[in-house]
C-alpha cells in the first residue's frame, strides 16, 4: 500500500471561523452570536443593489486569515481566542432580505436581534450599509442606558435624506432619539460627507462628543478612552470608512487618514475592560473594492480582539 498522494480540496468557511450555524433563534444557547444583516434602507436602487450586501459572506470567507485556528497564539490578546474556556460561539447566518419590503428588512433585523439578546448572547453584527445598526439599537431598548461609540469618517446626523429617515446617513440621529442611548462618542471624523452645518450643530446641541481624526492623531486613542466614562454599557459601531484605508480600502466613500489598527485594538480592548461592551457591528464594507482580502481580514481581527478581550475580562463566566 502506497502513501496517500492527495488530500481533499481546502474547504472555505461558511460560518465565521467555522463556528456552529444556528438559524433557529427561538431555541439556542450561546455566549456570542455572529449575525449578518445584509440589507438596510437604501436611498436609491443603486444602493439597494450594491455589493455591501455580500459583505457578511466576504468577511466570513477571509476569517481564517484573521485567526488561523482556535488553538493558535494571538499576540493581540495574549493567548488563544477562547483562552481554553468553555465559551460557545455561534453564527446565526444572515437576516433574510426582501427587495419589495424594505421596512420588513429592518423589522426582521430587529426581531432577530431581540431573540439573540433574549438568549443572553453578545451580538457581533456584519453589515450591510450603515443603516443596519438602527434596528440593532432599537432591539437594545431594555438594556440601557447605553454609551454609543461610533468609528466613522462621517457623523451620520441627517434627519431625512432623499426622503428616507432610516438610512445610512441618518443612523446616529435616529440613535439620539432613543431613550436608552445615553451618550454618544463619534471618533475619527474627517473629510466631508452628507452632513451640512445644521446637522453638525444638531449633534453638538444633543451633546455628542465629536472627535476628529486630527484630534485623535494628536492626542492618541488612550486619551480619547479616558474621556469615555467608566463602568458603562457600551455599544461599538464601526463604519469601515472610519478606519485607515490602507487596512480597510473596500469602502464606498474612502478618505485619507482614519483610525489605524493599533488605535482600533486599543479602543476595543479599552472599552471591554472599562465597562461592558454589549455588542458591536462592522458595516459599509464593499467587497468588490477589497485588495487581497485585507478589509475582511481587518474586520475579522476587530472581532477577534472583541471576543478575546471579553473572554479574558470574565464576560462569560458561568
Amino acid at each position: 500500500m502506497t502513501d496517500k498522494l492527495t488530500a481533499p480540496p481546502k474547504k472555505e468557511y461558511q460560518s465565521f471561523h467555522d463556528f456552529p450555524i444556528v438559524t433557529d433563534l427561538d431555541n439556542f444557547e450561546a455566549d456570542i452570536a455572529i449575525l449578518g444583516i445584509p440589507f438596510g434602507d437604501p436611498y436609491s436602487m443603486a444602493e439597494a443593489s450594491n455589493d455591501q450586501s455580500t459583505a457578511p459572506t466576504h468577511v466570513r470567507r477571509y476569517c481564517e486569515r484573521a485567526l488561523r485556528d482556535l488553538d493558535r497564539y494571538d499576540f493581540d490578546i495574549g493567548g488563544t481566542l477562547l483562552n481554553g474556556e468553555d465559551i460557545k460561539v455561534v453564527d446565526c447566518g444572515d437576516v433574510i432580505g426582501e427587495a419589495k419590503d424594505v421596512a420588513g428588512n429592518h423589522n426582521r433585523s430587529e426581531q432577530a436581534m431581540r431573540k439573540i439578546l433574549s438568549a443572553g448572547a453578545m451580538p457581533i453584527i456584519l453589515g450591510g450599509d450603515h443603516a443596519i445598526p438602527i434596528p440593532v439599537f432599537r432591539a437594545f431598548e431594555d438594556h440601557g442606558p447605553i454609551t454609543l461609540v461610533q468609528v466613522d469618517a462621517h457623523i451620520d446626523w441627517r434627519d431625512v435624506f432623499h426622503g428616507v429617515r432610516d438610512g445610512l446617513s441618518n443612523v446616529i440621529r435616529r440613535a439620539s432619539e432613543m431613550d436608552h442611548i445615553n451618550q454618544i462618542f463619534q471618533i475619527g471624523l474627517r473629510s466631508a460627507g452628507s452632513a451640512r452645518p445644521e446637522d453638525t450643530q444638531a449633534a453638538l446641541d444633543y451633546g455628542a462628543k465629536l472627535i476628529t481624526d486630527i484630534e485623535l492623531q494628536e492626542v492618541g486613542m488612550k486619551a480619547i478612552l479616558d474621556r469615555i466614562p467608566d463602568g458603562q454599557n457600551y455599544y461599538l459601531t464601526i463604519d469601515a470608512d472610519g478606519v485607515d484605508p490602507t487596512i480597510m480600502p473596500a469602502v464606498a466613500g474612502p478618505a485619507p487618514g482614519g483610525v489605524n489598527y493599533s488605535q482600533m485594538r486599543t479602543l476595543i480592548q479599552g472599552l471591554v475592560n472599562k465597562g461592558k461592551v454589549l455588542g458591536m457591528d462592522i458595516v459599509e464594507i464593499t467587497p468588490k473594492k477589497d485588495v487581497n482580502g485585507i478589509t475582511a481580514i481587518t474586520a475579522g481581527r476587530f472581532i477577534c480582539n472583541l471576543i478575546g478581550s471579553a473572554v479574558r475580562a470574565g464576560y462569560f463566566k458561568k
